[in-house]
This record gives C-alpha cells, structure tokens and sequence, in this order.
C-alpha cells in the first residue's frame, strides 16, 4: 500500500490509518512518538537514550505510551487477579509478598504494552507509512527477531509532515493590527 506519496498533511495520514488500523488513534500516536526520536533519514532505534541509559525503542515507546492506559480500577482488578494466581508462592511476609505481587503486575503490564506497540508498528507497516527492520546480531534459530532489535524508518514524506515548523507570524504595523487604528487619539 504506498499511499505515503498522495497523503497532503497531517489529516491525510489519519485517513490512510483509519483504513489500515482498528485503533488508529493508537496508532498514530505511535508514529508521531517515532518520529519524534527519529534522526533526520527518519530511522529510530534499536536504542534510545532514556536518563543516558540505552533502552531498547519498543521498551521506551511502551513506558511512553504506559500513562494512557493506567486506569485505577483496571489495575487493581489486574493486582486482585495476579495475586489469586501467586497465592502458592506467598511467603506470608506482607513486604515480601506485596514486592513480588507489584513485581508480576509490572511485568505483566509491559508485556501488554510491547504487544499493543507491536501491533501499532505492524499497522503503520501494513499502511505503508512507515518500515521495519531489525539490527544486531543474527542467531540461527527458528525465532528469526533473537539476538536482534527493531529499527523503525518513518517514510521521508511522513517526517516531514509530522515535523513540518509551525507558520511564522509576521510582525508588523499591517499584520500587527488588521482591522486598523478603531480609536484615534
């Protein structure tokens, strides 16, 4: 699907997500965050500088994406949920306990989260508006991702709508006041 070429703005990559996407929302979003981090050639990844630590992007897009779906009441039901399937593997230590219960829901709630941002790529791929690739090293095995890390290319035409500057006000005595002087002194 190459439409990238006929997309005139920032409308007109929604309306090729809305096509290509169940959550388009979602989606674009994602890409504007690609985007964002992307160097001029428009290519993202496989790490980005987080508190001048590397994190690998699907990592970082997923922590930068986690405030929008944290939902208080969602949470808690996903606490009560993880804590009835550790229940054999309490000490009894509430400390103990709590750690290890907050730790599986974290885990639990990025592994959603890297699902959902992997699901947006595939849909930004699919819409054409952006490809994928992977870089490191290479292992032999049927996981054919293993030992390597996605690196994300938003389309040039893309980039350059999503990080078109904004118009410029010009400031002068015409453009300063266009209706004219109402009250002469």
């Amino acid at each position: 699907m190459e439409r990238a070429q006929e997309i005139i703005g920032v409308g007109g990559i929604y309306a090729v997500l809305v096509e290509a996407s169940n959550r388009p929302r979602y989606a674009f979003l994602v890409l504007q965050l690609v985007a964002e981090i992307a160097d001029g050639r428009g290519q993202a990844g496989p790490f980005v500088a987080q508190g001048g630590l590397p994190m690998l992007l699907r990592e970082w897009l997923c922590s930068q994406l986690l405030p929008m779906s944290e939902q208080p009441a969602r949470r808690a039901a996903l606490r009560a949920r993880v804590a009835a399937a550790l229940k054999h593997e309490l000490t009894g230590d509430a400390m103990r306990d709590a750690a290890r219960i907050d730790a599986a829901v974290e885990e639990q709630v990025q592994a959603v989260g890297r699902a959902n941002v992997s699901r947006a790529i595939s849909d930004l791929v699919r819409a054409g508006l952006m490809t994928r690739h992977y870089a490191g090293y290479a292992t032999n095995h049927k996981n054919r991702g293993g030992g390597r890390h996605a690196v994300y290319v938003v389309k040039p035409g893309v980039l350059a709508l999503l990080r078109k500057p904004a118009p410029l006000r010009r400031t002068g005595l015409a453009t300063a006041n266009p209706q004219g002087e109402l009250f002469a002194a």
